[in-house]
């Protein structure tokens, strides 16, 4: 993709600056022109163009033999996944809203995540299944959730997850052309979000899929985000720096795997860590960084980890909502209690 500077922020060589949905859809049109056997399915994905338009085009210039429009059956949507796969294509499924996805999570724990294992290595579903994920655009349950942990946690898949619009273009080539099935969501506020993305880029040289980023260099606590969180957690570290911190974050990226390595570095430079992330605390993402954090840095912390996110109740109503979602005040209360310590 692009080179990148010492801090991991993308420079790019010669780009436009367009929004995180449009530069989706620029990677989903790139990949469908490349490979003939990758095909997009889900609901409203052809005609309308998806409900946030990120296929908004591809059914018109690809038609509907690749740019699928299905029932209302997201089992329907993977079981059919499963079986193009093994016939050698590459579907590429819309879960319309992160909460739609749990009619097909037996599908995709029970058979996707296992059939490599199962046939002993014979059969590979190379399958994408991308779910806007996580809250702030006023909608109510089922249409704000962040369900990243049932699938983080589940062996066979691996789950990546965009901030900003360069990953957004070439993380979503990148799984598309990967033989292992992914979980790609996609931080549907940050949908409308502005970068600049170089779509020239040879993906032969972009940023591993896989691997987390420092996205703004620090000395004194690391911030620990992905997806929609990125970017609150950078407006944190700015407003940190005007007390005098210098405040390093790190976007993760990839939840599974997740780059330890990257992670454990940045906190053994500066000795605190605070997670930031959308789902409730329970057993979440945070839970296993910080035990994580505190068995291979234990000796180089000055506090213990903390953690930033949402709270163990279903996601509440629109009108309240940002009182449910962390905010650069609740991270900032983290880090002056890291500091406290």
């Amino acid at each position: 993709m692009a080179e990148l500077n010492r801090g991991g922020n993308p420079q790019q060589n010669r780009g436009e600056t367009i929004t995180l949905g449009k530069a989706l859809n620029h990677g989903l049109r790139r990949s469908l022109e490349q490979d003939s056997k990758v095909v997009i399915m889900g609901e409203d994905v052809g005609k309308l163009g998806g409900v946030f338009r990120i296929t908004d085009g591809l059914l018109k210039d690809f038609g509907d033999d690749r740019v699928i429009d299905t029932p209302l059956a997201e089992a329907g949507i993977i079981g059919t996944a499963v079986g193009l796969a093994i016939r050698g294509y590459r579907p590429v499924c819309e879960i319309q809203f992160d909460g739609f996805v749990f009619p097909a999570y037996n599908q995709i724990v029970a058979q996707v995540a296992k059939m490599f294992y199962r046939s002993k290595g014979n059969v590979r579903l190379p399958i994408v299944i991308r779910i806007p994920f996580g809250g702030g655009i006023g909608a109510v349950e089922h249409h704000s959730e962040s369900p990243e942990a049932y699938f983080a946690h589940t062996p066979g898949l691996k789950v990546v997850t965009c901030s900003n619009p360069a990953d957004a273009y070439a993380m979503i080539q990148q799984a598309i052309t990967s033989d292992d099935p992914i979980v790609f969501f996609e931080p549907k506020r940050r949908y409308w979000e502005k970068g600049e993305v170089d779509l020239d880029a040879d993906l032969s040289g972009a940023f591993p899929l896989h691997s987390a980023r420092v996205t703004r260099e620090g000395t004194d606590a690391t911030l620990l985000a992905y997806g929609p969180m990125v970017r609150t957690a950078l407006d944190a570290a700015s407003a940190a720096a005007e007390d005098g911190r210098n405040l390093e974050v790190i976007d993760l990226r990839s939840l599974s795997p997740v780059d330890y390595d990257t992670i454990y570095a940045s906190v053994r430079k500066t000795g605190r860590a605070i997670v930031v992330h959308e789902a409730p605390g329970n057993i979440g993402l945070g839970a296993e960084l910080a035990a994580r954090v505190t068995e291979h840095c234990f000796y180089n912390l000055e506090a213990p980890v903390l953690r930033v996110t949402g709270y163990d109740i279903p996601y509440p109503a629109a009108r309240v909502e940002e009182d449910y979602l962390p905010d650069l005040d609740r991270v900032l209360d983290a880090v002056d209690r890291s500091f406290g310590w």
